[in-house]
């Protein structure tokens, strides 16, 4: 099966059995996503780009450990990594670079064409937008407080007064709908 047809979870298991191939295959169908949605979060080009890297960078080493269960949601995990990345940049004041440094890659060299195509990306991905025109209302906050703030069920069901389980159904509802649309797109 063509990289660009399997389903993220088969890529990242493909990965896993040493398919170098089926990674970047994963890399190329979420960068833009993961780039817009670090660039909008630092409003730095060359930042976002390094944050990139090294998330995905990152999600590679987690792949490669078998100790670890592959993810259920490899999207709403890709941006958990950048998410966290992007906040232990900002605790340390610098980008981390262990992820890259584990897997023996050559620090990022960006010359002013690379940061003018990564910021025509990142501009042209509009992450909030297309979850909004995706998602209805209830399902976006919900998934926003659970995948974006890593908050839990509980909490997140107190301040929209409602059951936890409506807040689990909501979110994965959302999940289902990001899972339809992106396999519409492949």
């Amino acid at each position: 099966m063509l990289e660009a047809h399997r389903p993220d979870e088969s890529l990242l298991r493909a990965a896993r059995d040493g398919d170098g191939q089926a990674f970047g295959a994963f890399y190329r169908r979420h960068r833009a996503l993961v780039l817009a949605f670090l660039r909008r979060r630092t409003g730095n080009t060359e930042l976002a780009a390094d944050l990139m890297a090294e998330s995905f960078a990152a999600a590679l080493v987690a792949v490669l450990d078998d100790d670890r269960l592959l993810p259920d949601e490899p999207v709403a995990w890709l941006l958990t990594i950048a998410r966290n990345k992007l906040l232990d940049s900002l605790r340390r004041g610098q980008v981390e670079q262990s992820a890259r440094e584990r897997l023996a890659f050559e620090p990022l060299a960006i010359d002013d064409e690379d940061l003018a195509r990564v910021e025509d990306l990142a501009c042209s991905t509009d992450v909030a937008g297309s979850l909004a025109s995706l998602l209805p209302p209830e399902q976006l906050e919900a998934l926003s407080a659970r995948i974006f703030d890593e908050r839990d069920y509980t909490e997140i069901a107190g301040e929209l007064r409602c059951s936890e389980a409506v807040v689990r159904k909501r979110v994965s509802r959302a999940l289902q709908t990001l899972r339809g649309a992106m396999e519409a797109l492949k």
